[in-house]
């Protein structure tokens, strides 16, 4: 009986001691990137199935923009959980990010997997924005040679706004602005900050008054209504 007490104040510790993974987590939330992926590096090593990890050393690596690392990363998750779409989105984005530093003859080699990564996101999540977002952009950056549509984006816009009105009205707002229909633009990006009231609902029509329309009035009027609300 003598050695309980003992034996208490030793399990206490040992619960109150962090893992490498909850002392990287905490970095990694500091933005402290490079120290949370040697910590999250030495949690794996010894968690090799540890997959959480896994995505925060994507995460971290995307980051950095260190893109060859983060599609590593995340091929390892698609490939062991093939049904989660965030993971086949997370492998399309750091795709797309490195088409766009390479030159233009590897970009077009990869097109497909980019397209592909993105729309098996969207199908096995019917209420995932983020890939019907990037499909909506990919569908209007691409040239129309090599599979961009603006039908194909106005598809997914579609069912943004299914899914949240002031992404759908933002995307539609997107579509117009890239082919410098800018009242369309002004309109649907109006609309969209009338329900969100974001920062980000109110940057898209900042710029669009500022940068595209050029109308420095309107633009000052919407940040004074934006920074007194």
């Amino acid at each position: 009986m003598k050695f309980l007490p003992f034996l208490i104040l030793l399990i206490s510790f040992n619960m109150m001691a962090e893992t490498d993974f909850e002392k990287a987590e905490k970095l990694y939330k500091q933005e402290k990137y490079e120290q949370a992926k040697t910590l999250f590096e030495s949690y794996l090593k010894s968690n090799p199935n540890h997959y959480k990890t896994v995505e925060y050393l994507g995460d971290i690596a995307g980051h950095q923009k260190k893109w060859d690392e983060a599609i590593k990363q995340y091929k390892v998750l698609k490939t062991q959980f093939p049904k989660t779409a965030n993971y086949w989105y997370k492998y399309g984005g750091a795709l797309g990010m490195k088409a766009k530093s390479v030159n233009k003859f590897k970009a077009l080699g990869m097109i497909d997997d980019i397209e592909n990564a993105f729309l098996t996101a969207a199908k096995l999540d019917v209420k995932h924005i983020d890939s019907r977002w990037a499909l909506v952009m990919l569908y209007i950056e691409l040239p129309g040679i090599v599979g961009g549509s603006e039908s194909k984006a106005i598809k997914y816009s579609n069912e943004l706004m299914e899914l949240s009105k002031v992404d759908g009205y933002l995307s539609k707002g997107y579509i117009d602005e890239y082919f410098n229909r800018y009242k369309k633009a002004e309109a649907n990006y109006i609309k969209a900050h009338e329900i969100g009231n974001s920062k980000t609902t109110f940057q898209k029509l900042y710029n669009l008054y500022l940068n595209k329309i050029k109308d420095k009035a309107k633009a000052t009027k919407l940040k004074e209504q934006f920074e007194n609300k």
